[in-house]
């Protein structure tokens, strides 16, 4: 009878170290449960949104943190100059990364509009740096971020301004107006969009 208790206590302890464990597994390979879970990372792009900001497959936005490119999808708002050549750079630099892009985070993770705040990368290039240094995006260095993101921001964004490239050049002829551009790119969806513009 003795022994019986001894193997039943055993048993117990057995099946909650291995329930125990599951649960750690589980946590380790199911996705983040609240937006506010995602890390730095590696995530499949949906679309383009425009210049600055993605949408995530998971159905999360990105916000390029530090770079504001001209707007193109404002309710209301016609198109501001180099807004489409930005959304067209940002879906190229995307496809290179066959519609994946890693995650980094460096200051608060959101904006006022639940999007997430991030420097966006594919290999050993970021986003946000090589928009600022095609003159597509200008330095928004009023957000918290750290001081050494700001400086190689502010330094891409002045090797634009003096080779006057894109916004500190001069203004692009405005598009006809039967022939609107495509500024939604789509990778893990339908459509590509037209992606053959140089980086």
């Amino acid at each position: 009878h003795r022994f019986s208790n001894r193997r039943r206590q055993l048993l117990t302890v057995a099946l909650v170290l291995v329930a125990v464990l599951l649960l750690r597994l589980a946590d380790q390979l199911l996705p983040p449960s609240t937006p506010d879970a995602i890390q730095t990372g590696i995530y499949p792009v949906e679309r383009v949104v425009d210049g600055d900001t993605l949408l995530l497959v998971c159905g999360e936005r990105v916000r390029l943190i530090g770079s504001d490119t001209p707007e193109t999808v404002k309710p209301d708002h016609p198109a501001e100059p180099f807004g489409h050549e930005a959304t067209a750079f940002t879906a190229q630099f995307v496809a290179e990364g066959n519609g994946d892009v890693r995650l980094e985070f460096d200051g608060p993770r959101k904006d006022q509009y639940d999007r997430f705040l991030a420097t966006v990368w594919v290999g050993d290039r970021m986003l946000n740096e090589e928009l600022l240094r095609a003159g597509l995006a200008r330095l928004r260095s009023e957000f918290r971020f750290s001081p050494p993101l700001k400086a190689r921001l502010r330094r891409a964004e002045e090797e634009a301004r003096n080779a006057q490239r894109g916004i500190h050049g001069p203004l692009p002829p405005l598009p006809r107006a039967d022939e609107p551009p495509d500024n939604h790119a789509s990778f893990h969806g339908a459509r590509i969009g037209r992606l053959n513009m140089p980086l």
